[in-house]
């Protein structure tokens, strides 16, 4: 039941020829993608994260931005400015590197907040607002932001608006022993697979099938029993937002029509729940591990027979 679908397999092999040994890593970041949401990488530099990022742009055949935030990077630096032409006597509007369809924000937590803001109208409604005037983004649209651990010096944490906009949240990761032995042997190529890419009407039809995944009334109680544990203040600070809620219900429809299904069952949302909390919530005591919140979410609910 839990095997993925024939049809995303030759996706998930040719990204895993650049970033060894780190599957469930690219399957969680497609099933982002074709839920319609937006992607938050928490990890050290140099394990993958731009790499990850190229590749399914690549593969999905998607224009490719990558935002280097910094603290002196200003939000016009990012949605684009108004300028005089004197050549034509009048104000132009030159668009910004967000004017693509996989937006790549990388170590966002390095900018000052007002600039992690300049994202959040495009993250929530697919379009920016400059000077009164709105324009609307090419779809698909995808951010896929990577941040330092908080640990680090010079980083700004990011306001919970900002986090809630995305849909779930992972870590990359070390590789494991023998993904790393083929990474210093290099017996893999260090190029996609030719042949793997996806059209944009496949896209549309794999989102449009996606929302159209069944949740039964049982496992719309057990999306319900996790939303309450999050809320109930016994291990959290604070429980899921309503749009938590939805990313929860919409992460596990992608899940299941990843793994060849037109409906969800349990085992979906008890494998994103982890990502799709991680983010958002904040334990009363100790660090929030996607071990401590599975740990709490298998321990304390129990999906119907």
């Amino acid at each position: 039941m839990n095997e993925l679908d024939a049809r995303f397999v030759p996706l998930v092999e040719a990204v895993a020829s650049v970033l060894h040994g780190k599957e469930e890593s690219i399957t969680l970041t497609l099933a982002a993608f074709f839920a319609k949401g937006h992607l938050l990488v928490e990890d050290i530099p140099g394990v993958g994260k731009t790499t990850l990022a190229k590749a399914l742009a690549s593969l999905l055949g998607l224009a490719f931005n990558r935002i280097q935030f910094t603290s002196d990077l200003l939000p016009s630096d990012i949605l684009g400015v108004n300028y005089f032409n004197q050549k034509e006597s009048e104000f132009v509007f030159k668009k910004g590197p967000i004017f693509t369809q996989f937006l790549l924000a990388d170590e966002i937590n390095r900018s000052m907040p007002k600039t992690q803001s300049a994202l959040l109208e495009a993250m929530e409604e697919d379009s920016i607002t400059v000077d009164g005037e709105r324009y609307e983004l090419e779809q698909p649209f995808f951010v896929m932001g990577t941040q330092n651990p908080y640990e680090e010096v010079g980083t700004f944490k990011l306001p919970d608006s900002q986090l809630d906009r995305f849909i779930c949240a992972m870590s990359i990761g070390y590789p494991a022993r023998d993904a790393e032995r083929e990474i210093l042997a290099q017996k893999k190529p260090k190029t996609l697979s030719p042949g793997t890419r996806i059209t944009p009407e496949e896209i549309k039809e794999i989102q449009d099938g996606v929302n159209s995944v069944y949740l039964s009334d049982a496992l719309l109680d057990y999306l319900q029993a996790i939303i309450a544990l999050s809320r109930n203040r016994v291990h959290f600070t604070h429980g899921l937002s309503t749009r938590g809620a939805l990313a929860l219900a919409q992460m596990t429809r992608s899940w299941a029509y990843l793994h060849g299904r037109d409906y969800a069952i349990p085992d979906d949302a008890t494998a994103v729940a982890p990502y799709v909390c991680l983010h958002r919530l904040h334990f009363k005591e100790g660090r929030t591990t996607l071990e401590r919140i599975r740990d709490v979410i298998t321990s304390n609910t129990q999906p119907d027979a």
